[in-house]
């Protein structure tokens, strides 16, 4: 999973819903001149206008394939985001998900020949597809869209540029996902993306001890869970809970390496062995003092202390939201995850989930993705009518687009305010928590059921919306921040002394934010592709058994056997070619920062 993804995979990307603490003024944002294009119903909406709206024919239904790498959800779209782009574009949305199917998907598709129509998939993929000829060049129909074509200079062409040995004319093959408009090295969220959140009421009503270490989170868990056994409905609370279906490509244990993050490591984009800090050190994660490794003897040890989900090893990423909905999860470490539960009604009652710093952590932070997170989007080179998804993209990243995507239905999910701004209605605050049913004019059905299942964005909502000159991230709209000064938020901030846990971590010196890096970083040899994805299952399958390993003895054997049996895999050969990655993203950290 590449950084930011969230969604990020960085999950659902409720990008809307993540109601908690007031932000600091907004960084970068940029003036605009006003456009006054509204967000409408989707019945009798005309397409955006791109490409000539003369020159596309609407009247035959068009499905599309997305072949998506951020999907969690297989099949076709339907809700109101389905009769959203039914009724604008004539066109349905049939995803194909990896995450659902299982990586054989990938291999199967390419070897036929036809990945799909649209292609959500990650950096190291477009590097193969591009020489295999599945990727459409897109230089020319990109430049003549609308919204699409304002993008091209600042953020298409240096990316594909970058993909040099495979694309040495400087096409446009890709779009990266989740592109910032602030700066390459600006970050704007008021919670680092992982770091350790739990429920505020809980934590209080044990004491809310000061957390020194990660031996103090579990003390701290423990005494939660006797004290919290189950939710007010009966439900089973639990302290950690874990889930396999993102390890996919990642090469290791998903949930560990971002929990890496929380000691200044991460898992550097397009490499599966190592790990690597904000000062350029490279760490391969088999090293028996690797942050991968202080992670995982984290989770053995609270799994001994029964703080682990038992589901966890069973359980999907689906499952996993319908506890974070009930409230059942004492520790999150995504910032997005508390969109499940968090209102600002529940704010008003102290109620909901917030960040308790560990004294002995430091964080590692990328930048906001100004040129994107590890991903892309791109047509299949054999693409029904490619001019209609085209058509359909510029709209996504048009005000329109971005705020049906982010934000729902205007009348809704939010209303406008006399000064021009945006507002969450009441049903806006809590229709993702909530399910709430949507009207029949918009499709009916389940507002969360229906939201759009693509999960990626080409311009993330950290993108200024010309016609209010706020992100569209309604967390930062002026009027949320406002909403959002309840008891939960003053407490935590009287408690804490600073405005948000970001500019928690900034003041007390517990947080490195590194240039975001988004580029090619080369292609694996065949070779290496085929010791990369052995020695990744080999990890992932050691590390669940690891987590729950009968007993230290247990743990350390697990341990020993993997670092001896990788080797024989192709370890060396592995580590060598992710080092040279690591080694480039180094350098141009060092050149973003220099410039800055």
């Amino acid at each position: 999973m590449s950084k930011r993804n969230l969604a990020v995979k960085r999950a659902t990307c409720l990008l809307f819903a993540c109601l908690f603490l007031v932000s600091a003024a907004l960084t970068g944002c940029q003036s605009s001149s006003p456009n006054k294009e509204a967000s409408s119903a989707p019945s009798g909406s005309s397409p955006a206008a791109s490409q000539g709206d003369s020159a596309i024919d609407h009247s035959k239904p068009l499905t599309i394939t997305v072949y998506d790498n951020a999907a969690n959800y297989q099949g076709e779209q339907t809700g109101w985001y389905g009769k959203l782009l039914k009724d604008k574009f004539n066109i349905t949305l049939n995803i194909l998900a990896p995450q659902v199917a299982g990586d054989q998907l990938y291999k199967t598709r390419t070897a036929a020949g036809d990945l799909g129509d649209l292609l959500i998939i990650d950096n190291s993929q477009l590097e193969e597809l591009i020489p295999a000829g599945l990727i459409m060049d897109i230089t020319d129909k990109v430049k003549n869209t609308k919204y699409l074509s304002q993008y091209v200079d600042n953020h298409f062409k240096p990316f594909n540029a970058g993909f040099d040995k495979v694309n040495p004319d400087g096409k446009i093959y890709a779009m990266p996902t989740f592109e910032a408009d602030t700066s390459p090295t600006t970050y704007s969220e008021d919670t680092p993306y992982s770091s350790p959140l739990m429920p505020w009421d809980y934590y209080k009503g044990v004491g809310a001890p000061k957390l020194n270490n990660l031996n103090d989170l579990l003390n701290v868990l423990k005494q939660m869970q006797q004290k919290y056994p189950k939710t007010p409905d009966g439900k089973t609370i639990v302290p950690i809970t874990l889930w396999k279906d993102w390890d996919g490509g990642t090469g290791a244990m998903e949930n560990v390496r971002w929990l890496s993050n929380w000691y200044g490591y991460e898992k550097p984009d397009g490499t599966t062995t190592i790990q690597l800090n904000a000062k350029g050190d490279i760490v391969p994660i088999i090293d028996d003092n690797s942050m991968y490794k202080k992670i995982l003897q984290f989770l053995f040890t609270a799994n001994q202390m029964g703080l682990v989900d038992p589901d966890s090893a069973s359980q999907d990423w689906n499952k996993v939201a319908e506890k974070l909905t009930n409230k059942q999860v004492l520790l999150l470490w995504y910032s997005w995850q508390r969109g499940f539960y968090n209102t600002i009604e529940r704010g008003k009652n102290g109620d909901g989930n917030v960040a308790v710093p560990i004294a002995d952590t430091h964080l590692i932070q990328t930048s906001d993705a100004y040129y994107g997170n590890g991903r892309v989007f791109a047509i299949g080179s054999k693409a029904k009518d490619p001019d209609r998804i085209m058509e359909f993209l510029d709209w996504y990243v048009s005000p329109e687009g971005l705020r049906y995507y982010t934000n729902g239905f205007e009348g809704f999910n939010y209303e406008r305010t006399p000064e021009g701004k945006f507002k969450l209605t009441e049903v806006g605050q809590t229709a993702f928590q909530k399910n709430t049913p949507v009207p029949d004019q918009y499709g009916g059905g389940g507002y969360q059921d229906g939201q759009s299942k693509i999960n990626s964005m080409i311009m993330s909502d950290f993108v200024v919306d010309p016609d209010t000159g706020e992100f569209y991230n309604s967390n930062y709209w002026s009027s949320t921040i406002e909403a959002n000064k309840t008891a939960l938020t003053m407490d935590w901030q009287n408690t804490f002394g600073a405005k948000n846990a970001t500019d928690y971590y900034l003041k007390n010196n517990m947080i490195d934010i590194v240039p975001n890096i988004n580029t090619s970083l080369g292609s694996d040899s065949s070779d290496i592709k085929n010791e990369r994805s052995q020695i990744s299952d080999y990890v992932k399958n050691a590390s669940w058994k690891m987590v729950f390993a009968k007993d230290q003895a247990e743990f350390d054997s697990l341990w020993a056997k993997m670092k001896t049996d990788v080797v024989g895999l192709g370890w060396n050969d592995v580590v060598a070619a992710d080092t040279a990655k690591a080694q480039k993203i180094v350098k141009m950290r060092a050149e973003a920062m220099a410039s800055k």
